[in-house]
């Protein structure tokens, strides 16, 4: 299978961040992905609470969920939406999504772990002010074999990677908008949870100034389960591509059964 994993600058003009999104899933398209991912927060990324609940909708209704549909249905891919903010009865989410080939939503997942932290006296961040958390682990049967889902923060939970990695995942997926004040251990941190549970992670990135608050790391990344880097773009926006071989994951399990 070929993956493509793509990296923004999302920021909270909605519209410029609308056409860019499309822009590079057609790209991708185009460069024959079987899966595509976006990162988190691939609509909006704001610090202004109010805007965050203005450009919320339900999965029903959202702009990027519909456009996303009709894509996967014409060109027969599966696409992993990295993060909407979904409007989930009075809550709202960080949810993965993830649309098939027939255009419908295969499976989603809330992120469970919030990120709230105080890097500087400049620089705090309280998801839990925004979204209600996640509760139950997700993962999606792809043609390929089964991809886990986990959103940014949840990489620095190394059990949740366990856990889906004991449902005899292939594949994990990391859309994230990791810091730049945070980003020295962001491709460490990849690396070891695709060793120690073999499995090839999808790590696609916001990049750049995103908002007056906020600078994402970048680096969006494919790494393999033996923790080799297979491709990596670490500044500006793109698409990033690399060849998969599902079978690798297994076969490393049982030269080296530590699960």
């Amino acid at each position: 299978m070929k993956v493509a994993c793509i990296q923004l600058s999302t920021g909270e003009n909605i519209n410029k961040n609308f056409v860019k999104l499309i822009r590079f899933i057609k790209t991708a398209v185009k460069n024959n992905s079987d899966l595509i991912i976006t990162p988190e927060a691939s609509f909006i990324l704001s610090a202004d609470k109010n805007k965050i609940i203005k450009n919320s909708y339900s999965m029903n209704t959202d702009p990027v969920v519909k456009e996303i549909k009709k894509i996967c249905q014409k060109y027969k891919k599966w696409i992993l939406i990295g993060s909407l903010f979904i409007k989930d009865k009075k809550k709202i989410r960080n949810r993965s999504i993830m649309i098939n080939p027939k255009g419908k939503v295969e499976g989603f997942y809330d992120k469970i772990n919030m990120f709230d932290v105080e890097l500087s006296k400049k620089e705090i961040h309280k998801e839990s002010d925004f979204f209600s958390a996640g509760k139950k682990l997700k993962y999606i049967d792809l043609p390929w074999g089964r991809l886990g889902l986990t959103i940014c923060f949840d990489l620095r939970f190394p059990e949740l990677f366990r856990k889906l990695s004991k449902k005899k995942v292939n594949f994990i997926s990391v859309p994230a908008a990791f810091t730049k004040i945070t980003g020295k251990h962001w491709i460490p941190l990849l690396r070891a949870r695709a060793i120690e549970n073999f499995c090839y992670i999808f790590a696609p990135a916001q990049t750049g100034k995103n908002n007056s608050k906020r600078e994402t790391f970048g680096h969006s990344v494919i790494i393999s389960p033996d923790g080799q880097i297979l491709n990596i773009k670490k500044s500006f926006e793109g698409v990033i591509y690399s060849k998969i071989y599902p079978g690798l994951s297994m076969k490393l399990r049982k030269i080296i059964p530590s699960l």
